[in-house]
């Protein structure tokens, strides 16, 4: 029989910060901006391209955004960046 491993995860905690109710405005407003620059700087370059060609820009264009938001949320949580 294998001993139990202690329980690695953190308790939730009881209090809120202030790192939540800013880290989700400056969420919505970071995606404000680059949904911002992906319509002013990378729409007109490709609206002339079939529609065809452009859905796989615009699903990358989609998803890259998500790149930075595992640290993100991790910082709204602990205070820490990794």
């Amino acid at each position: 029989m294998q001993p139990k491993k202690p329980h690695l995860k953190k308790p939730m905690r009881k209090e809120p910060t202030w790192r939540i109710p800013v880290g989700m405005l400056a969420l919505v407003a970071g995606l404000l901006v680059y949904a911002g620059a992906v319509a002013r700087y990378v729409a007109p370059w490709i609206a002339g391209w079939p529609a065809l060609a452009q859905v796989p820009v615009y699903i990358v264009l989609g998803l890259v955004w998500l790149l930075p938001l595992k640290r993100f949320l991790i910082w709204m949580e602990t205070g820490r960046f990794g």
